[in-house]
């Protein structure tokens, strides 16, 4: 029996089998592969990418519903205070539209009595999101 040297091949126990010592299965020593779960850390990455590209737009969606509900919250309140103004609806103008932007999650921040009998408005919505709070404008008077 030879001591020292790998079985069948005759040579000795450090030797790889292509008979080159130092050049492991992807050229390095120990036959390992720097390489190796390199596809595991891309694949996390592009799914964290995604992921963030997601929440934005879910973020930049729910501010767009939030400027939609502040603006009806406006034509609503308007359209009620130009009623009021006009006599066709109890009470003052500024008050109703007040009333009408509440129930609808909205605080009038504005509201002023024009000529010929319009009225503008305007919102803010209770309702806040990251970027801020969502505003609505809005100007109600008689038909043409």
């Amino acid at each position: 029996m030879t001591h020292g040297k790998a079985p069948g091949t005759g040579r000795g126990l450090g030797a790889n089998m292509t008979g080159r010592r130092g050049s492991g299965r992807n050229g390095h020593a120990d036959g390992t592969n720097r390489e190796r779960g390199s596809g595991t850390v891309l694949a996390a990455g592009l799914a964290l990418v995604v992921m963030t590209a997601m929440a934005l737009m879910l973020l930049l969606a729910q501010s767009a519903v939030l400027a939609s509900r502040a603006a009806a919250a406006a034509d609503l309140a308007a359209l009620a205070a130009a009623d009021a103004l006009r006599g066709l609806a109890s009470g003052e103008p500024c008050t109703v539209a007040a009333e009408v932007a509440a129930q609808h999650g909205a605080a009038v921040v504005g509201c002023a009595e024009g000529t010929g009998q319009t009225v503008e408005v305007r919102t803010e919505l209770v309702e806040r999101t990251v970027f801020g709070s969502a505003h609505g404008r809005s100007r109600a008077g008689p038909p043409p």
